[in-house]
């Protein structure tokens, strides 16, 4: 009897320190995750779905218990406890599980605010809090144009309500909307009739937008030249970074994109010192992306040649830092506050990850990783 009494002490104990080893195992990896990586595709045709990824504090990635997740979604954004996705109609909310498992929770037909039911919600982005979403309405309210509608976040139900839609509306306003570092504003640009577009929105405290109306000016340019810029990223402060490319009197562009920097002050008005002549370049060929880094010290440039990193300076000029990363298009990408950024080629089929800090670039191991048709990412910091 004492002998199985002693076998029993002596199996509860150790089964005991598997436990304990166990949890400590399992604290050690929540404490190591970085971020939770969502990457929306459609593998075949009919077939659309999330794939949901784990990312290490080295940028490994681990897919997810239950990706992918059948989804009918493109444009994608995130906040600390729901992901939001689009089918161009709709809007649907899916709940993030602490492991990052998805689950569809509720939807709003976003097209049916728009009078004739036209248009939709091509491209999704949130402010910093994440309690207001917004979409790049295309041919929105009137059928015509593209206006930016909004929608309040219920935070503890995922579901959206329906806030507005801007006054302001154009064919320019084709692409989404980057919040400066105080919420207060929020910008964007492109080239429309041979015509340089650099627009802001200042946001309300009810989350709704209401036009800037400054009319920024476009860097200076060579003798005969001007500039097309494309996208807008803004620092955790008051600086933009804008893609800009120069383009002659036929509109034929006549030299690499650059990254122009402005300042944005209190009225929202935007302004510059950028120059043709102090302005990096990128071997990027034609730009697809940009985005700034969370320490704002780093601003990612995306083409249909590669992907570029280059330091971010504030008001003052940006500068070159890395080579293309990679020479595969590069569709879309996203950082998280762990150093890392995730990016997409749709033709290439890839998903990349790279860690990157003002002084050192790697690619993070396992990456690129396959992903059939990818379309969008998004991605959600854990630290």
């Amino acid at each position: 009897m004492s002998r199985q009494r002693s076998f029993l002490r002596c199996h509860n104990f150790r089964f005991a320190a598997a436990v304990l080893l166990m949890c400590f195992v399992s604290a050690s990896f929540a404490l190591a995750q970085s971020a939770f990586v969502y990457v929306s595709s459609s593998p075949s045709q009919n077939q659309y779905q999330i794939n949901a990824f784990r990312a290490a504090s080295n940028g490994k990635l681990t897919p997810v218990q239950g990706s992918p997740f059948p989804a009918s979604v493109l444009s994608m954004a995130v906040n600390s406890k729901y992901l939001f996705g689009t089918d161009d109609v709709h809007i649907y909310s899916f709940s993030i599980a602490s492991d990052g498992a998805l689950q569809q929770v509720s939807s709003i037909n976003a097209q049916r605010h728009n009078q004739g039911d036209c248009g939709g919600p091509v491209a999704l982005f949130l402010d910093h809090t994440g309690s207001t979403l917004y979409d790049e309405d295309f041919y929105g309210n009137i059928c015509a144009n593209n206006p930016y509608q909004f929608f309040t976040v219920d935070n503890s139900t995922g579901q959206l309500t329906y806030l507005g839609v801007t006054d302001a509306a154009s064919p320019a306003f084709n692409v989404p909307l980057s919040f400066t570092g105080n919420n207060d504003f929020a910008y964007s640009s492109t080239c429309y009739h041979i015509n340089a577009w650099l627009f802001g929105f200042q946001r309300s405290s009810d989350g709704s937008l209401t036009e800037v109306n400054n009319n920024p000016a476009m860097p200076k340019a060579q003798k005969e030249m001007g500039f097309c810029p494309f996208l807008a990223s803004g620092d955790p402060t008051n600086h933009v970074a804008v893609s800009v490319q120069e383009y002659n009197g036929s509109w034929q562009p006549v030299a690499p994109p650059q990254i122009a920097t402005y300042t944005a002050d209190s009225s929202g008005n935007l302004t510059t010192k950028s120059t043709y002549w102090n302005m990096p370049t990128s071997a990027v060929n034609e730009v697809t992306d940009i985005m700034m880094s969370p320490s704002g010290k780093l601003i990612a440039v995306g083409g249909t040649g590669g992907l570029q990193i280059f330091h971010f300076n504030g008001a003052q000029p940006a500068t070159h830092y890395t080579a293309l990363l990679t020479r595969d298009a590069v569709d879309q990408f996203f950082w998280d506050n762990d150093n890392h950024l995730y990016a997409i080629s749709h033709t290439a089929g890839k998903l990349f990850v790279f860690t990157i800090t003002p002084m050192s670039v790697k690619q993070a191991q396992g990456s690129p990783y396959s992903i059939s048709n990818p379309d969008y990412i998004i991605v959600l910091p854990k630290k």
